[in-house]
């Protein structure tokens, strides 16, 4: 699981040309469609889910909305017997470990579940081992041949 960098929407330039080579406009100024991509890599299945948060969304609360939203779309009525949940996650500010509100809030999922979860904590500095992590490449390459982010 990871999150990355908030996403300005709309036709933003990056050598003067938007998503897609389409002529893009003059200033980014004033952007107010603004979106926090997170996503799930399920290394067992290799699905991935992304979910667009708006960019007020307190970001611990994203990271577990987003947790409950993979798990009522993608995996409840797959894994009725799980046992037990692994989440890999980086070690940066956005997901760290000692942040209360994400621990509040990982606590409220697993009552929720009720399915112990276990957070690994890559070491520092150590997020690009994360599976997920070429995922954004791969999605940014993705937006880069098909024009527009939607």
């Amino acid at each position: 699981m990871d999150c990355k960098a908030t996403v300005n929407m709309g036709g933003y330039s990056r050598v003067r040309k938007t998503r897609g080579d389409n002529q893009a406009e003059d200033h980014d100024m004033g952007c107010t469609e603004k979106y926090t991509p997170c996503g799930i890599l399920d290394e067992d299945s290799g699905q991935l889910y992304i979910n667009f948060g708006s960019s007020s969304y307190k970001m611990r609360d994203f990271i577990v909305e987003t947790l409950i939203q993979w798990w009522k779309t993608m995996i409840r009525e797959q894994n009725q017997d799980t046992e037990l949940i692994q989440i890999q996650v980086d070690n940066g500010p956005k997901s760290s470990g000692v942040r209360t509100q994400l621990k509040k809030r990982m606590v409220e999922f697993v009552e929720l579940l009720n399915i112990p979860i276990q957070l690994l904590y890559y070491a520092p500095y150590h997020s690009k081992y994360n599976p997920i992590e070429g995922c954004w490449g791969i999605l940014e390459q993705h937006w880069n041949e098909a024009g527009e982010a939607c």
